[in-house]
């Protein structure tokens, strides 16, 4: 059963070619990929190598994903298996991207609770690293788990769901990639929604530091994005259930002027890819990512940050960053600022506590991010920030160790599940292991 999986992506020559992540910063350390198309396939695989990782849509920046030994891609694993109206819930294959998943959720009258701004990612890609979109009452895309299929070490199926087995589950939710390959997520619906999207420029930082909360409540998903450099945010995106949320259609928000045309975060960039705006009405999967789903980014050249402070602890952390705007402009594309509800997930950065997320779109300067990231989270250091798994930080294991108070019942279930550290790699041992 193995055979067909045994031939990894080749190059020029019959030489076996190392992918890369989406935006080429990372050259993955293995050429040895598989691609299975079963579950039996992926079992057999992880019997047959004694160090193997999980592989999937390559969006993340830093090497949680890397493997010296093997990787197995699940991008093959991606089809609907069920869909059980009683329990409102969804069973999916790992491998399936939110932007195929989506588009049939609303044909068949559902919708998923929350997308992130791109739709491009995988299902079980995005749990294990605690992926997220906006929204002041939206827990981030894991917390919409109600079970989970694994195949662990020694190539057995694992199941956990959110009744029979909920602590462990709520440990295995945001895995890193230590648990094993997640082959089934079972996800919670609920019936479809329309939607429409506003967009505000220049709210000024002195409407923002009092409304805070008022602001990013104004819409069922709100973004900021602001590049550091002035007394304004740039653009405030509104994303609304229509028959639910207020309407935004007036010429301003808080002292931000209303966006005469569609807008990309970057506002001299095109906005020919994001999702449509203007209080055009459209269904949910439509409006929640920033960007199209038919349309397939490029792997620009760009690295990306981020870090979860409490929600209440909002407007200090934005200030401390502020302090370095100077520092940060020249090497920024652009930040943006989105609100996550709390969840009880164990290794997730909104673990017990609703966040604020602080994230960098930074260009692919590398040497100069490094510089920067230990000054940003320094400052960032009384508000307990946690960083996103799957970007770039340089946080010790030390401090993550106390971010996460769960961290040590997060290492029992995988001492459980993979006592001899066949997922191991050195992102797990530096981070999670302190090694």
């Amino acid at each position: 059963m193995a055979a067909p999986l045994l031939s990894p992506l080749s190059g020029w020559a019959g030489q076996p070619e190392r992918l890369k992540n989406w935006a080429g910063n990372l050259t993955y350390s293995t050429s040895n990929v598989f691609y299975a198309t079963t579950v039996a396939e992926v079992q057999q695989l992880v019997k047959s190598h004694p160090k193997i990782k999980p592989l999937g849509t390559r969006h993340c920046f830093n090497n949680i994903a890397d493997s010296k030994d093997a990787q197995i891609s699940t991008s093959k694993l991606n089809k609907v298996i069920s869909l059980d109206a009683a329990a409102g819930s969804v069973t999916v294959e790992g491998g399936i991207k939110y932007g195929e998943l989506a588009p049939w959720l609303h044909a068949k009258g559902y919708a998923l609770h929350n997308l992130a701004s791109l739709p491009h990612i995988s299902v079980g890609g995005s749990i294990t690293t605690a992926t997220h979109g906006s929204g002041i009452k939206n827990g981030n895309l894991s917390s919409a788990v109600r079970g989970l299929e694994v195949v662990i070490a020694d190539g057995s199926i694992v199941h956990l769901s959110h009744t029979a087995d909920a602590e462990k589950l709520n440990a295995a939710v945001v895995g890193l990639g230590a648990i094993g390959i997640i082959t089934k997520v079972t996800l919670a619906v609920q019936p479809t929604f329309n939607m429409k999207q506003r967009v505000f420029i220049g709210l000024p930082m002195a409407q923002l530091k009092p409304n805070f909360e008022k602001i990013m409540s104004a819409g069922y998903s709100v973004s900021l994005f602001y590049d550091w450099q002035t007394d304004r945010i740039n653009e405030v995106w509104i994303k609304s259930r229509i028959g639910t949320d207020a309407d935004h259609d007036g010429p301003e928000f808080y002292g931000a002027k209303a966006a005469t045309k569609n807008l990309h975060p970057i506002i001299a960039l095109g906005a020919e890819n994001c999702t449509e705006q203007m209080g055009v009405p459209g269904p949910w999967y439509e409006r929640l990512p920033h960007f199209k789903m038919g349309f397939t980014p490029s792997s620009g050249k760009e690295l990306q940050s981020e870090f979860f402070v409490p929600l209440h602890h909002a407007m200090d952390a934005i200030e401390a960053v502020a302090r370095l705007g100077k520092q940060i402009a020249p090497h920024l594309f652009i930040t943006e600022v989105r609100t996550i509800a709390a969840d009880n997930l164990l290794m997730s950065p909104c673990h017990n506590q609703t966040s604020v997320a602080i994230h960098f779109t930074w260009k692919q300067e590398t040497e100069a991010v490094l510089h920067l990231l230990p000054q940003i989270e320094t400052v960032l250091s009384p508000y307990n920030a946690r960083p996103h798994w799957g970007k770039v930080f340089t946080m010790a294991p030390k401090v993550l160790d106390e971010r996460y108070p769960k961290l040590a019942d997060f290492k029992k279930l995988v001492a459980e599940y993979d006592p001899h550290g066949k997922f191991r790699n050195a992102f797990l041992d530096r981070n999670i292991y302190g090694g």
